[in-house]
């Protein structure tokens, strides 16, 4: 058989076994397959805009509205989608008849509110990670997706890639034996000025301030807090208004892939450590962190250092399932499976065998494909809000054992935990006049 057809095949079988079947797997046509989806944008930054060149490549999709309070980025996007009607306000867009799904690309600290709002005006909505800044915030998503029967489709495209699903059933097979320890990280070297301290000033007249504020307190305009530099991460990810450090902007595309693959809603036991110990900027968030969770028979780790690019296997990320036949690394490119001896001398021997594969499809194309073919079946898609909320959670519970300084009990079904301290951190006050209601 062609290597190709058994890749095809253990991608069908993995995404069948840990999600819906979706409509990509069905092989009779849909009623009304040949009607154009209307999609809007909102938030239309680098995310933002990637996305929508991403979605104009799918002939199904009309891009028909573009929303983004920076004059700039709406510059931008309207050279890729001219045809496209310019909202400056989001709730203008959500409330057109002529759209059938959003896409919301803005800072982390939208898009609870606005993806519950897009549910609400019969919207499907695709969503970038994380999904929320506050654990309260990402079940009332969930629950608002299923009472207005909406398709929620989250933004950790790695579940749509060929050779992650095949990472996936490596663990799920049995051939890493019994894996008691995961380890995910970010390394690299910003020492050591990170993103600088510029000062508070007034906002680019080409900015609504106010607005990007949104629910988040009120602050003076500071362009860490805002700005992008175009070879960089969004720096409002370095402000507890807005984001969760790289605990929240990238762990979660680990630990998503971790949850996925070990088959769990969330661990039992969270801890942190770490701190601001020598980046000289402004961000609130720890320049050297370890979050530690525990399920009932292993461990997950995530590392992220920014004062040191040395890392395991030449790479600065990275996911290692350990068990005890082999060990499991994979990242965006690729996976590879190394046995683990065991016994001594020559008795030694390999309990699994070796094996590599190398990323062989276009992650965000598929993942934009998924919600396509779900919107269109009503099922619910390959990193729907539920996976969402789940890996998002178990993000932001690191930051709640971090800022807390707690060993956090945790109740994943309920999602409730006896320590006080930590209880604070798991919602947010929104600001006047914004509430989130479903």
């Amino acid at each position: 058989m062609p290597q190709s057809e058994l890749k095809r095949r253990s991608f069908l079988k993995s995404v069948g076994a840990g999600a819906a079947l979706t409509t990509s797997l069905l092989t009779k046509p849909l009623a009304g397959a040949n009607d154009k989806i209307r999609v809007g944008f909102i938030g239309l930054g680098r995310m933002g805009r990637g996305s929508l060149q991403v979605c104009l490549r799918i002939p199904e999709f009309e891009v028909v509205a573009l929303c983004d309070i920076y004059e700039p980025n709406l510059e931008q996007a309207l050279k890729m989608a001219p045809q496209a009607k310019v909202y400056k306000d989001f709730r203008e867009l959500l409330a057109a008849k002529d759209i059938d799904a959003v896409n919301v690309s803005t800072p982390d600290h939208w898009h609870a509110y606005m993806t519950v709002e897009a549910c609400k005006a019969g919207k499907d909505v695709y969503v970038e990670k994380p999904i929320s800044v506050a654990v309260e915030e990402g079940r009332m998503m969930v629950q608002a997706a299923r009472k207005y029967g909406r398709v929620v489709q989250v933004g950790t495209q790695q579940r749509s890639g060929i050779h992650f699903a095949q990472a996936r059933e490596i663990v799920r097979s049995g051939r890493l034996g019994k894996i008691s320890f995961v380890r995910t990280w970010n390394y690299g070297n910003e020492y050591p000025d990170g993103i600088g301290n510029p000062p508070d000033s007034d906002p680019p007249a080409e900015l609504d301030w106010d607005m990007w504020l949104g629910p988040a307190p009120a602050r003076p305009f500071n362009s860490n807090r805002f700005g992008v530099h175009p070879r960089e991460f969004s720096r409002f990810r370095w402000f507890w208004d807005y984001a969760g450090g790289m605990v929240t902007d990238w762990s979660i595309h680990l630990i998503d892939i971790v949850l996925w693959a070990m088959e769990s809603p969330g661990p039992n036991v969270i801890s942190a450590s770490g701190g601001k110990y020598y980046i000289q900027d402004n961000r609130d968030t720890p320049d050297t962190i370890q979050v530690a969770w525990e399920f009932p028979t292993w461990l997950c780790v995530y590392e992220n250092r920014i004062l040191n690019a040395q890392s395991m296997f030449k790479q600065g990320y990275g996911i290692l399932f350990h068990g005890t036949d082999g060990t499991l690394f994979v990242d965006r490119s690729r996976y590879e499976l190394i046995p683990e001896k065991r016994g001594r001398g020559e008795a030694a021997v390999n309990r699994t065998e070796p094996e590599e594969a190398k990323s062989s499809n276009n992650q965000n194309l598929s993942h934009w494909q998924n919600f396509r073919d779900c919107i269109r079946s009503r099922q619910r898609p390959v990193s729907d809000i539920e996976y969402g909320h789940q890996s998002t959670a178990m993000a932001l519970l690191g930051n709640v054992a971090y800022r807390s300084r707690q060993r956090v009990d945790w109740d994943p079904k309920t999602e409730t935990t006896s320590n006080p301290e930590a209880r604070p951190y798991l919602r947010r006050e929104y600001r006047k006049p914004w509430k989130l209601e479903i």
